[in-house]
């Protein structure tokens, strides 16, 4: 068995245009979609997501306002800028890049974002939202890989689905989403005993630990669908992700690579949430 490579490239561009039908839609009415990133310092990666989520709001023909501070910006500086944009009415969604320098309180900034802006879906609100099936926002990342899922035919209604991570980035979202659409949930973590006996009886694989090539070939229920959220740079350069990717594939029915897999699906669903936010601002 060799498995399908779920391309979410391909994915991604195949659902950004079915949701620039409806900025489109929005644009017919005057309203454009508004995504505002506020970036606090220099961290190189950061800034190379940020850029990211600015191109990917120019292909949608979205307004997005890139607000760059230095790193020495007060805390209650940045609070005030989240208030102004809380308040401007062209911004439909409103996210600050993680990390922020350690002179700041990053639950205190995600806090004081609007929950009708939180387009990452960080803010306690919208957490709990979530977990009492009432989605409003979802995390992006999390969000993509459901929406791979769906995309490459995978069923996911009465499979088991085990979920490697707890984060609340992650791992915690990733599974209440499961458990929406009707799978049987199972969180593991790097700590938990006979990993692998937990892993073989999953139909649907989510692994976001951190730890490279952590899950191998052998852990994997044959036809199983592999999601692979990892993304970690080893000692030659390259990148790969928590499952060894060359072993898995084998086994696997349906699998994700790292890089060219979940990666793409986040920031899709970023512009995602903040159209959706866009039409929620226009009915009312």
């Amino acid at each position: 068995m060799s498995a399908k490579i779920i391309d979410g490239k391909s994915i991604a561009q195949e659902v950004r245009a079915e949701w620039k039908l409806r900025a489109d839609a929005l644009k017919t009415r005057g309203i454009t979609p508004g995504l505002a990133v506020i970036i606090v310092g220099e961290d190189p990666a950061s800034k190379v997501y940020v850029a990211n989520k600015v191109k990917a709001c120019a292909e949608l023909g979205l307004h997005s306002e890139h607000i760059a501070l230095p790193a020495d910006t007060s805390e209650a500086d940045l609070l005030a800028k989240i208030a102004q944009l809380n308040a401007d009415p062209k911004i439909h969604g409103l996210l600050v890049q993680l990390p922020v320098p350690k002179h700041i309180d990053s639950d205190k900034i995600l806090n004081a974002i609007s929950p009708d802006k939180d387009v990452d879906g960080f803010h306690p609100l919208n957490v709990g939202a979530l977990a009492t099936g009432n989605m409003r926002f979802a995390p992006c990342t999390p969000y993509g890989s459901l929406v791979l899922l769906q995309k490459s035919g995978v069923s996911i209604e009465g499979k088991h689905a085990v979920v490697i991570g707890r984060s609340n980035i992650v791992g915690k979202p990733m599974a209440l989403l499961l458990l929406q659409h009707n799978a049987t949930v199972t969180i593991c973590t790097s700590k938990t005993t006979d990993l692998a006996k937990h892993t073989r009886d999953a139909d649907i694989l989510v692994v976001a630990t951190g730890k490279p090539k952590m899950i191998t070939g052998d852990m994997i229920k044959p036809g199983a669908a592999v999601i692979d959220v990892g993304i970690n740079r080893m000692e030659n350069g390259k990148l790969c992700g928590d499952v060894d990717f060359d072993s898995a594939q084998e086994v696997a029915g349906w699998i994700t690579p790292v890089p060219g897999g979940v990666g793409p699906m986040t920031i899709t669903m970023l512009v995602a949430n903040t159209i959706q936010s866009a039409e929620r601002a226009a009915a009312k």
